[in-house]
C-alpha cells in the first residue's frame, strides 16, 4: 500500500512544517534541506588594529637606517683621518672654538698659523715637546694606561686635575673636537685617536700636533710661536728656546716664553735634562723604524 508523503511523514512522528526546516550536519557540513545547500563552518576574521602591525616594521627601519647612518660616519671619519695623512689641513676645530669665544665676548682676535713640514721643524723642538709632554710618545698606541691610572688616582684625591693625553690625543682633540671634559667628547676623542695611531706614522701625528698646538692668544703652530715669543723662523730656534716653548705648552695663554718666570725657566731645565735621558735625535730615529704604519704605507 502506498502512503502519500504527509502521511508519511505523520507516522514517523513529525509533522511537513517540522521537516520542512529541517537542518542535517554530516562531517564538518551543515546541510539545509529547504534549499539543498550545504555551507563550511564559518569563521570570522580577527581583525588587527590598521597601524598595529605596521609598528615593528617601523621600529626596524628606524633601527636600520640609524645603523647606516652610524657606520657612514665611522667611515667617513676614518677617510678623514687617512687624508691627513697627504694633506695638511688648513686649521684646526680649536682655531674655530677660539674665534667663536672672541666673538661672542665682543673682542677681536687675530688667528696666525703657517705650516712648516717635518723636515722643516728642528729636532731640539720635537724632542723638547716629547719630553715635556709624552715621553712614551713612540712606543705607546695613543694612550698612556700607566698616566691614565695615576691621573685618576691623582683627580680622586682632590686638588687640581691632572691631565694624562698623550700627543696622540692632543691631536685628535685639536683638530676634530671641542674643549671640555664630558663623557661623548672623551669618546670621540679616544675614537679619532685610535684613527690617528692606526693610519698615519708618528712623525705624522707629531707634524700635526706641532702645526695645530696653541702657543698664545690666537698664536698656533711652531712657526707662529717662534716669531710671537722670539721674533725668529721655527727652523732657527735654539735648544733653549724650544724648551721655552714647550715648557708654557700645559697653559699657553697665561704663560710666556719670550718672558718666562721662574717656574717656566725651571720646568725648561727639566724639559732639557729629560731629552738628553731620551736620547734626542736617536729617539726620532727609533719611533721611525718602530711604527708599524710606517712600513704599511711605504712603497
Amino acid at each position: 500500500m502506498l502512503l502519500t508523503e504527509p502521511r508519511a511523514q505523520a507516522m514517523r512522528g513529525k509533522s511537513p512544517e517540522q521537516d520542512t526546516g529541517r537542518t542535517t550536519q554530516t562531517g564538518q557540513h551543515n546541510y539545509d534541506s529547504r534549499h539543498g545547500l550545504s555551507f563550511a563552518k564559518l569563521q570570522l576574521p580577527i581583525i588587527a588594529h590598521p597601524g598595529l602591525n605596521d609598528q615593528p616594521c617601523m621600529l626596524r627601519t628606524l633601527l636600520r637606517r640609524l645603523l647606516n647612518i652610524f657606520l657612514l660616519l665611522l667611515l667617513g671619519s676614518a677617510l678623514l683621518v687617512l687624508a691627513l695623512r697627504w694633506i695638511d689641513p688648513p686649521g684646526s676645530a680649536l682655531m674655530v672654538e677660539r674665534k667663536l669665544e672672541a666673538w661672542r665676548q665682543g673682542e677681536s682676535l687675530q688667528l696666525q698659523r703657517q705650516w712648516r713640514d717635518w723636515q722643516q721643524l728642528p729636532d731640539d723642538l720635537k724632542m723638547a715637546v716629547i719630553a715635556a709632554e709624552d715621553q712614551k710618545f713612540a712606543s705607546h698606541a695613543g694612550f698612556d694606561l700607566h698616566a691614565i691610572r695615576a691621573a685618576l688616582a691623582h683627580n680622586q684625591q682632590g686638588g687640581s686635575l691632572r691631565g694624562a693625553s698623550t700627543l696622540s690625543q692632543q691631536v685628535a682633540k685639536n683638530l676634530f673636537l671641542w674643549s671640555g671634559r664630558s663623557w661623548p667628547r672623551k669618546a670621540l676623542e679616544a675614537w679619532f685617536t685610535a684613527l690617528l695611531e692606526a693610519l698615519l706614522p708618528k712623525e705624522r701625528i707629531l707634524e700635526l700636533y706641532l702645526n695645530s698646538a696653541e702657543w698664545g692668544p690666537g698664536i698656533f703652530g711652531a712657526e707662529a710661536a717662534a716669531r710671537h715669543h722670539f721674533a725668529s723662523g721655527a727652523p732657527y730656534l735654539s735648544r733653549q728656546q724650544a724648551t721655552l716653548l714647550a715648557a708654557i705648552l700645559p697653559n699657553p695663554l697665561q704663560r710666556s716664553a719670550r718672558q718666562p718666570n721662574a717656574a717656566t725657566l725651571r720646568r725648561a731645565a727639566w724639559i732639557s735634562r729629560q731629552m738628553r735621558q731620551l736620547g734626542g735625535s736617536h729617539y726620532l730615529q727609533q719611533m721611525h723604524n718602530s711604527h708599524w704604519s710606517q712600513r704599511l704605507f711605504t712603497p
